[in-house]
């Protein structure tokens, strides 16, 4: 059994390394369905379990301190590709397609909430605030929502579960639909995007070892700063100094993003490593309990998606939104950066580019649509 730091420190980052190196040299069909990181969340869940390491005052201390620390680092490092000003050049009718899909998704989970609320009693919706975060942004803004909204361990295996498999689908659901394009787009009378054009970001050079340190000094010291200025700011019960130091962490991100330093090499990579680190250290802290409810959420994942398609259909009819634009906008917020630009080079490849930014636009509001997410259900669940 494992009673110091160090050790469990390496547990956490060879289970994070894992499942990432099977995906990228096997290629095995089940990642397609459970992510690597949601298989790492499992096993270090079960190495926990398991009592590989015992949570004794010193690894709880650790595991406090890294959470508080490198999720304000991660949001900020997430931030440091998303460029506002390319995507206002969008232009309105796409970035009015975003809109509708938040809207659409605002409206599909404070639906569902309601319609299952008799069986979501005291906390029990903090795993769909949750997942309202994650279903704008990405993982690792259900981790910041979490965190901001004091979201047990336990109830992130629910959100975790929920995402993959609901995401799963609803990606085969968006691939098999658009060879209908051409009779949807008639449907709703839209007018083709096809003359979308976005220059893709040039690579400003390979990761190196000094790149590597100073994006990990300026992250780290990002958060820092954040949480000091945090302490100085008005707290509620719903804004705590956690809150406080999420949203400044993410605003000094997109405020480096626009300027120099933005060209150093490496950003991605460290956001990609942090967050896979960060889920593990949080598996560590909690185990199976509660795991008998995941169908439940399972339910409420596949009816948010549901409620989404159809109204996000509703405003396609309405204001002419054509099918490409409609599914990567949706794959944008529910599948993030990694998946819509795949959705978007099945229709062109020179697509692509809208996709990224629009998924890249998720990131940066998808923490604040899970904090109000959260507001709106915690109001519910108390009246």
């Amino acid at each position: 059994m494992i009673h110091t730091v160090w050790p469990y420190l390496a547990v956490m980052l060879l289970a994070a390394g894992l499942f990432p190196a099977l995906e990228r040299r096997t290629g095995w069909r089940v990642f397609n369905v459970l992510p690597p990181i949601v298989l790492v969340y499992l096993l270090v869940t079960a190495l926990a379990v398991s009592g590989l390491w015992q949570v004794n005052q010193e690894i709880r201390a650790a595991q406090s301190t890294l959470v508080s620390h490198m999720v304000p680092a991660l949001l900020f490092l997430l931030m440091i590709n998303c460029d506002l000003r390319a995507i206002v050049a969008l232009g309105p009718r796409v970035l009015g397609v975003f809109a509708c899909t938040s809207v659409s998704l605002f409206v599909a989970f404070l639906a569902t909430f309601l319609l299952y609320h008799r069986w979501l009693p005291g906390d029990d919706w903090h795993p769909l605030a949750a997942l309202s975060g994650s279903w704008v942004g990405g993982t690792a803004n259900m981790i910041a929502v979490k965190q901001g909204i004091g979201m047990s361990d336990q109830h992130l295996a629910m959100s975790l579960l929920t995402d993959a498999l609901c995401y799963s689908t609803w990606v085969v659901v968006l691939f098999a639909v658009a060879r209908l394009a051409p009779a949807f787009n008639r449907w709703t009378r839209a007018r083709s995007s096809g003359d979308l054009v976005v220059a893709e970001a040039k690579p400003t050079g390979p990761t190196t070892a000094d790149t590597v340190l100073l994006w990990l000094g300026m992250a780290l010291l990002a958060a820092a700063l954040a949480r000091w200025v945090a302490g100085y700011l008005p707290t509620s019960t719903m804004v705590s100094a956690t809150t406080w130091t999420i949203l400044l962490s993410t605003g000094a991100g997109l405020v480096v993003a626009h300027t120099p330093l933005a060209r150093f090499p490496g950003a991605g990579t460290i956001s990609g490593a942090l967050l896979i680190s960060v889920v593990a250290v949080l598996a560590s802290q909690s185990n199976f309990h509660g795991i008998a409810a995941a169908p439940l959420y399972l339910l409420c994942g596949a009816t948010v998606i549901t409620l989404h398609a159809i109204l996000l259909v509703g405003f396609a009819k309405l204001f002419r939104f054509d099918l490409f634009l409609c599914g990567i906008s949706s794959l944008a917020h529910i599948g993030g950066v990694a998946a819509a630009p795949i959705l978007a080079a099945s229709y062109s490849r020179a697509r692509v580019p809208v996709g990224i930014l629009l998924a890249l636009l998720g990131y940066i509001l998808g923490t604040g649509f899970g904090l109000l997410v959260a507001s709106i259900m915690s109001a519910l669940a108390g009246s």
